[in-house]
């Protein structure tokens, strides 16, 4: 019998796609381990659930702490009523360790398994602290970072940390190893455009009017796969039509890790897991951070990738059907400045971050000294 079939880790994520995801991968890590694993969330959460095949879920109450008397007050119950939810399933299942992913859906459960001294790991997508990870990270047994560079970790808990990177898709983890598709100077440039889980209307509004004034040559240049939500879709699909330009259209890429593997250049928002599924594909892209984050969690990170020169930050205020018309240009006439920032993004990608997640679990699981696994990259802490 594998010693580990008895030892059940539970995970705790929900809210988004952002944080589910490297809960699903490192899951599927600790399943080849011969870890038992289970999963709980919140309602948000359960519809991002595919990828844990049968793994057994509990689903309980969260919610976020909303501005406003009536909005904190709801929120605190909510939370309330999802750590009775989480104590009575922790005490149930003794777990060797439990792993939240940030948000606070995965509040209830580390905060519980915390003051029943149960150890903690939790594990942050973005290069900024979040909410409900500053206030678990004092009491973690270990913090697992997805960049070095990070704003919002105290001092006293850097001790603690360590850069792992985000899990991402085995699919998308193995573009890692394979070029960068062979661009000519004169050449098909395919672009990648993907806005969230619902797609960005932005992208929609901008993009196909700005690719619209090049010239004919370099129109017949582009091969487009777009991201857009239904209410835009055939505006788009008219505007490429016009333009002459080769377009496919989806309201939900099915096959991101194919897309990614064709694509020269990605329009996008800069999520965490965007930016490491694009990292570690080794893919420059234009990034344009959703403006409306308190903590601007996604301009850090898409900053984190432009610092090293594999991508072009742009405000959405700033994304004008002239800007994208200059920077497209740009990489018609100079191919060759995709190549680079291709590399330099490569350079950040992380493909085995499942399994240094993993390593970092299961050494705690195994009651090695905790410092086992403790990644020899520098963490640079910034102010939140």
């Amino acid at each position: 019998m594998n010693a580990n079939e008895n030892k059940l880790i539970l995970l705790s994520a929900g809210g988004t796609g952002g944080h589910m995801f490297p809960a699903a991968a490192l899951a599927k890590d600790l399943l080849s381990r011969g870890y038992r694993v289970e999963l709980v969330t919140d309602v948000r959460g359960r519809k991002f659930t595919s990828d844990f095949g049968d793994l057994p879920i509990t689903v309980i109450q969260a919610a976020t702490l909303r501005s406003g008397l009536f909005g904190k007050v709801a929120g605190v119950a909510g939370l309330a009523m999802g750590m009775v939810q989480a104590y009575r399933l922790i005490k149930r299942l003794n777990p060797a360790v439990v792993v939240g992913f940030g948000g606070y859906p995965s509040f209830p459960a580390v905060y519980v398994a915390q003051r029943m001294k149960l150890p903690t790991v939790i594990h942050e997508q973005n290069a900024i602290l979040g909410r409900a990870n500053s206030m678990l990270a004092p009491k973690a047994d270990r913090i697992a970072l997805s960049m070095s560079h990070i704003h919002g970790l105290e001092e006293g808990d850097v001790p603690r940390a360590t850069v792992t990177g985000n899990p991402i898709r085995d699919q998308i983890a193995a573009l890692y190893s394979k070029p960068y598709p062979t661009v000519q100077h004169d050449g098909i440039i395919r672009i990648l455009i993907m806005g969230g889980s619902m797609g960005a209307h932005v992208f929609s509004d901008i993009v196909p009017g700005a690719l619209a004034q090049l010239s004919p040559e370099h129109r017949a240049r582009l091969e487009i796969m777009q991201q857009a939500r239904e209410g835009d879709i055939e505006a788009v699909r008219e505007a490429y039509d016009r333009a002459g330009i080769k377009a496919e259209l989806a309201t939900f890429i099915k096959d991101v890790p194919e897309q990614l593997a064709r694509a020269h250049l990605v329009i996008a928002r800069s999520g965490a897991s965007t930016v490491a599924e694009v990292t570690t594909a080794g893919r420059p892209a234009i990034f344009v951070p959703y403006p409306h984050h308190e903590d601007q969690q996604q301009k850090i990170n898409a900053d984190a990738v432009a610092d090293v020169g594999g991508a072009w930050v742009m405000t959405q205020s700033g994304f004008t059907s002239e800007a994208v018309l200059a920077r497209v240009e740009t990489f018609l006439q100079n191919p060759e400045s995709l190549f680079r920032a291709a590399e330099h993004a490569r350079s950040i990608g992380r493909p085995d971050a499942a399994r240094r997640l993993g390593n970092l679990v299961t050494a705690i699981a195994s009651g090695w000294d905790k410092n086992t696994g403790k990644t020899a990259e520098p963490i640079i802490t910034k102010e939140g």
